[in-house]
């Protein structure tokens, strides 16, 4: 079969013949109809991710949207590696129904990002049976951008949107939300910005899709307090991998800081919100644009960049 290969840390994927995969008995394989291509993928197949190091040759690949044997869509993935998900035919451990209609690229290529989200958002809501304000740092990149959409989905209050995409932050202005640029001039300003957008409702809630200098802004921001139960939920860190954190923030105010990902949540307690988020993508309601990519050129899906997600589709 054809599939992605990956044949060192540094090394694109090619388009090779693999072995077909192995299949328990009493099962058929899966046959690819679209594998995303998320950050996590790319960190995984260069051992660079915080999920642990590699062993080459590899198929990257960690969910997609397959076509069982008897014609039915379901979404699917967390394969044993070193196989992954961009490959002709997959045997993978989970399975999740894809509600007829629905169009099930648009599942591959937004399941991953919106999982990171929504388990916090579900779970908090769970907690203290109202989201109140919530407060998304990185709103303009695709998981912040589906966070936000998500929120306003499942009935926050407030939403505040902080990015630094100047059309994005429009559209998620249309959607609802209260914008906030973070392109200031120096920390002061930074801090400032975010302070005047939460100054009269502030966050319960708080999912940080950027860390480094931003989180400390937010830091400063949250310690001034307001009198909210704040949970602080850290969830990427494309502004940098750490983050000064003062210690009167967590003497002086109501805060619990904690972590979302791989690794911190199993995959049996995201494949059980899988179906609402599927419904939400299938009814329109959550929306993420993609650009589709052949097998044949997963090295120009690997090399892409913009504000669509790509998938990996057979041939």
């Amino acid at each position: 079969m054809r599939a992605a290969v990956v044949t060192g840390p540094d090394a694109s994927p090619v388009c090779g013949d693999l072995p077909e995969p192995t299949v328990p008995a009493g099962r058929e394989p899966l046959h690819l109809v679209g594998a995303g291509l998320h950050n996590i993928v790319r960190g995984l197949a260069s051992g660079r991710h915080y999920g642990g190091r590699m062993e080459y040759p590899l198929v990257p690949g960690i969910d997609a949207v397959a076509r069982t044997a008897d014609g039915r869509l379901v979404y699917t993935g967390y394969a044993r590696p070193p196989f992954g998900t961009m490959a002709e035919r997959l045997s993978a451990p989970h399975e999740v129904e894809v509600p007829a209609g629905a169009d099930p690229l648009v599942i591959a290529a937004g399941m991953n990002p919106g999982l990171s989200g929504w388990m916090v958002l579900t779970s908090r809501r769970a907690e203290v049976g109202a989201l109140g304000t919530v407060l998304v740092l990185g709103a303009t990149g695709m998981s912040g951008s589906l966070a936000v959409q998500e929120a306003l989905a499942l009935g926050a209050e407030r939403v505040v949107a902080a990015g630094r995409d100047p059309e994005a932050l429009e559209r998620l202005r249309g959607l609802g939300a209260t914008t906030v640029s973070l392109v200031q001039d120096g920390p002061d300003a930074l801090e400032g910005a975010l302070a005047g957008a939460v100054a009269e409702t502030p966050p319960g809630l708080v999912l940080d899709y950027l860390w480094g200098p931003i989180a400390e802004a937010a830091f400063a921001v949250l310690g001034k307090g307001g009198g909210a139960d704040t949970s602080y939920v850290q969830i990427g860190s494309l502004a940098g991998p750490e983050a000064s954190l003062p210690a009167d923030l967590l003497r002086g105010q109501r805060i619990r800081i904690s972590g979302s990902g791989a690794g911190s949540v199993s995959p049996e307690a995201m494949l059980a919100e899988a179906p609402e988020l599927i419904a939400r993508f299938a009814d329109g309601s959550l929306q993420l644009p993609y650009t589709a990519y052949p097998l044949s050129r997963v090295g120009d899906a690997w090399a892409h960049q913009g504000s669509t997600r790509a998938v990996v589709v057979p041939d």
